[in-house]
């Protein structure tokens, strides 16, 4: 897992957040991936008030009690809402400009920290992935490590507040079939890449993730996952908490005896990315790094 923090040359999101919060506008802030057409994240997106969010962001910060964690906070839009509830939370970025910005707003508790860097032990209640918080993963097999390193950093009684996408319904034909390619990658799995003016960011991969999935793999991790709520276009927000024995040796025995096939479906490249929910989300990319050998990590 990569635990490197960003250099400024190589940070397009921090850039634009930095020069939104100066001037109150910013250029375009270009998303471009192998898989679809060029598109563009709107930078005021990232400076939106609570009432601005999406139903599944604010459900999310209305459920986070005790010592929280705000993985990925860009501009602090999160965290400074919920310090305005009276809650105690954590933000943390690997974008020294976005760290910057979220202390000149007033976010009380900000640090310049990459959430796998092994030296950061302290421990919460809730941690939250929000605007698309699954893409941080990468790739279906780095879902071991991510969950390993959330055992470390959570309370016994902790729990995950995460969203994310479903990508399926981006390839059905007119007449209810899918475009299936079984030995493709799975279907959530995009590559990304950002540019701000002259900065351009590295390559990163990016997770959606369909929830009968995330609960496999959570279950086999030794976490359970529940659905709290579901969007109005194929996203939702997930709970996790520390799973019984009972839940994980059913999950076990439900892949040993081949009962959990993983299906992928074949990209489109005409499709535009902005019917992916891309937005903010992409910030959390740079938080992971958490790739296989010989794969190539977003963010």
């Amino acid at each position: 897992m990569n635990t490197t923090l960003l250099s400024a040359d190589k940070d397009p999101m921090g850039a634009a957040i930095a020069d939104y919060y100066k001037r109150h506008k910013a250029e375009r802030l270009r998303v471009f991936s192998s898989q679809f057409d060029e598109d563009e994240i709107p930078v005021k997106e990232l400076f939106r008030m609570e009432k601005q969010m999406p139903l599944l962001e604010r459900t999310a910060l209305q459920l986070a009690t005790g010592k929280i964690l705000d993985v990925g906070a860009g501009s602090g839009c999160h965290s400074l809402a919920l310090q305005e509830a009276g809650k105690d939370v954590h933000a943390i970025d690997i974008s020294p400009l976005s760290v910057e910005v979220m202390q000149q707003r007033g976010v009380r508790h900000a640090t310049l920290l990459n959430l796998f860097d092994g030296h950061f032990q302290e421990t919460y209640d809730t941690i939250l992935m929000l605007m698309n918080g699954s893409g941080i993963i990468g790739q279906l097999e780095n879902l071991p490590a991510f969950f390993k390193r959330m055992k470390q950093l959570l309370q016994p009684s902790g729990c995950i507040f995460m969203d994310s996408s479903d990508l399926r319904y981006l390839f059905e034909e007119e007449d209810g079939s899918f475009v299936i390619d079984l030995a493709g990658d799975y279907y959530g799995e995009i590559d990304f890449q950002m540019q701000y003016k002259d900065i351009l960011g590295e390559s990163f991969d990016w997770l959606y993730i369909d929830f009968q999935t995330l609960s496999l793999y959570a279950a086999e991790n030794g976490f359970q996952a529940e659905l709290v709520k579901e969007g109005k276009h194929y996203d939702y927000l997930v709970y996790y908490f520390f799973a019984s024995i009972s839940s994980i040796f059913f999950v076990n025995a439900a892949n040993s005896s081949s009962l959990y096939k993983r299906v992928s479906i074949t990209m489109r490249p005409s499709l535009s990315i902005s019917t992916l929910r891309v937005m903010p989300a992409l910030r959390s990319a740079y938080l992971a790094k958490i790739s296989a050998p010989g794969s190539n990590p977003k963010g």
